[in-house]
């Protein structure tokens, strides 16, 4: 219809006299098709854009953030340890320097670094995709009647079955029986690069001995739903790992996850709930292979390996990550990936169990939001009028800015000074290392209030701090400030 409406106006304004356009150039489209297809665009993104606009996205200083997510990376291509894994000739054949970074937020901000267009194969990678499309199309009780839930402290191919007869979390998990889910995997990278190994498919085929002992194992223990044909699905599991992506389309993927099965660059739902927190939930305690109990101690983040050299990330409602590099150390994980995942929570607040209230010392690239904003300056300028050391103290350890401003530029020194509360005043400047000398609108510093109220112990305090006062710009003065803090709490 949009097409059509527009083709009408066209002829509407060609038979206007538009005049030729000159040889070897485009006709010049005139303003209003212009004006029409611009209000049309805006339409259907407004929320989008006003998200844009007034930097309510998830990670509102991306650049930023993406400036650390840089850095990382940088840090983690230094490394030179590991071994490409050599089982299958294709996986042999990737260079040992090969390594990227892409990231996609549940909002759809993207950003990569490195090899990030380097197809390569998902293999174990696969695994909690397609058992989130096995939840969500069958439903979690039908699904674990024929896998259990508990990781099995053993290698992923580990003849093994618990007491109940289920196969343990070390073995991949179906798929829908007798039908194909590979628009799945599209939707999942929101139709960005999903492609197909074939050399890799007949590679593991050959050599997966290993697998099909696994399955007739699993066959002769009743494992399978009734009417398995078992070779069948050996071979649609071979087909899964041959799955290839490149980072940037399987950060999407990992984003989908964390979005709670919203593709965040189409907006479809793709998996239900209740699957994608499943999924997370055994992502967290059994995708790293046998490092899966050190990863949830030091990263405390849902993630999946593969012997490709992947690492499918997950950061809940933030973002979703992939990091791929082909050497692996000897638990079967990427080298760099690993650091770069364990730098990544060192740097933010992103481990499951950070006290994201109290934890002054981690970043939090996280969006604030307004609301939020506003209560926070109203109870830091109360705390400083009322003369409440003790909030002010919780506000310095809950991380808050100290040199929050309101709407006319006061900070909580202008109030503390003005009422002559010097205790305030005191620890503002000795304990919270505060700037002795902000400006409020009217061009007035704390200096000023307690002149023009007559609070001259104040006037004395600011006086000898000023003397002495240089801005902190170093990573070692801040540290001071947060020792200092420490000190006088």
């Amino acid at each position: 219809n949009d097409r059509a409406v527009l083709a009408g106006m066209w002829r509407s304004e060609e038979q206007n006299s538009v005049p030729a356009a000159p040889p070897g150039h485009l006709p010049s489209l005139p303003l209003l098709v212009y004006s029409v297809v611009c209000l049309r665009c805006v339409q259907s993104n407004i929320v989008l854009l006003t998200q844009a606009f007034r930097k309510k996205f998830v990670v509102p200083d991306f650049q930023s953030f993406s400036a650390h997510i840089d850095d990382l990376y940088e840090n983690a291509k230094n490394l030179s340890g590991g071994q490409v894994a050599d089982y299958i000739p294709q996986l042999a054949r990737f260079s040992p320097d090969l390594w990227g970074v892409a990231l996609c937020t549940v909002d759809g901000q993207r950003h990569t670094v490195g090899d990030t267009k380097v197809p390569f194969c998902l293999q174990s990678c696969v695994k909690p995709l397609k058992y989130a499309v096995a939840v969500h199309d069958h439903g979690t009780e039908y699904v674990h009647r024929f896998i259990g839930k508990e990781p099995s402290g053993l290698r992923f191919n580990k003849l093994f079955l618990n007491e109940d007869g289920e196969d343990t979390c070390t073995r991949v998990t179906g798929s829908k029986q007798g039908a194909s889910n590979a628009e799945k995997f599209d939707y999942l990278a929101g139709n960005e690069y999903v492609g197909f190994s074939n050399a890799t498919f007949q590679s593991e085929r050959e050599s997966g001995d290993r697998n099909f002992a696994i399955g007739y194992y699993l066959k002769e223990k009743k494992c399978f739903p009734e009417g398995t044909d078992m070779t069948a699905i050996l071979d649609f599991y071979f087909q899964l790992c041959s799955i290839e992506v490149t980072c940037e389309s399987a950060s999407v993927m990992a984003a989908t996850l964390a979005n709670g099965g919203f593709c965040p660059i189409t907006g479809e739902r793709v998996l239900s709930p209740e699957a994608v927190r499943n999924t997370l939930s055994l992502m967290h305690s059994c995708g790293m292979y046998d490092f899966s109990g050190q990863f949830a101690f030091h990263v405390g983040l849902p993630a999946k390996s593969g012997v490709a050299g992947g690492i499918l990330l997950v950061v809940p409602n933030v973002m979703g990550i992939m990091c791929w590099s082909p050497p692996l150390d000897k638990l079967g994980n990427s080298v760099r990936g690993i650091q770069f995942c364990t730098d990544l929570v060192s740097l933010c607040n992103f481990h499951n169990y950070d006290n994201l209230r109290h934890f002054a010392k981690k970043l939090d690239p996280r969006r604030e939001g307004g609301d939020q904003r506003v209560k926070s300056v109203i109870n830091l300028l109360f705390a400083a009028y009322t003369g409440d050391v003790s909030a002010l103290r919780r506000f310095a350890l809950s991380s808050m800015d100290m040199e929050q401003r309101d709407y006319d530029s006061r900070t909580a020194l202008h109030v503390a000074a003005a009422e002559g509360h010097a205790e305030v005043v005191r620890f503002l400047l000795e304990a919270c290392k505060v700037n002795p000398i902000p400006k409020d609108r009217w061009g007035n510093t704390p200096m000023d209030e307690a002149v023009h109220f007559g609070h001259h112990d104040v006037v004395t305090i600011l006086r000898d701090y000023h003397n002495q006062y240089s801005p902190q710009d170093s990573p070692a003065q801040k540290q001071n400030a947060e020792e200092n803090l420490d000190g006088m709490l």
